[in-house]
């Protein structure tokens, strides 16, 4: 889809808060509240806005213990892929995990309260899952970058 610059802006103002109203945007975007509606419904019902959420601060829920975890997995056919990938999807721990190229075959995002919680995640949830030949832990000492916001 292409976008002009009108939706460009439309689009970062809705990415640093979706609860604007858009009588907020339009004034924001020199627009009618009508237009600025029409564009925000054209990008929900072709997929480019695929969802609005909510955005918690992991250190008020006790979840900021941030690990990267590299899994390697013992084969790669493709039962073993599937399977894992259905079973990391209901680790609540694991926010993030991605399909990768190289040393391991998958890098999981795993929010938890501190070491002690991730020991129990990894001995109970982790390990548990079937074909998983190694995996390396990586601990984040602290946030430079955290951003969901696309640039257009």
């Amino acid at each position: 889809m292409n976008f002009d610059e009108t939706d460009k802006k439309l689009l970062l103002f809705l990415q640093e808060d979706s609860k604007q109203t858009t009588k907020e945007l339009s004034h924001k975007l020199g627009l009618s509240v009508t237009a600025v509606y029409e564009r925000i419904r054209k990008m929900e019902n072709t997929g480019v806005i695929s969802k609005y959420v909510a955005l918690l601060d992991r250190q008020k829920i006790s979840r900021n213990f941030i690990v990267l975890c590299h899994i390697k997995l013992t084969q790669h056919k493709k039962e073993y892929v599937l399977q894992f990938e259905r079973e990391v999807m209901n680790l609540q721990e694991v926010t993030e995990c991605f399909h990768v190229s190289g040393d391991y075959d998958y890098i999981l995002k795993i929010g938890v309260k501190d070491m002690e919680d991730y020991r129990n995640f990894m001995l109970s949830k982790l390990t548990t899952l079937q074909h998983i030949a190694s995996t390396h832990s990586s601990f984040m000492i602290s946030e430079v970058k955290n951003t969901t916001a696309i640039v257009l």
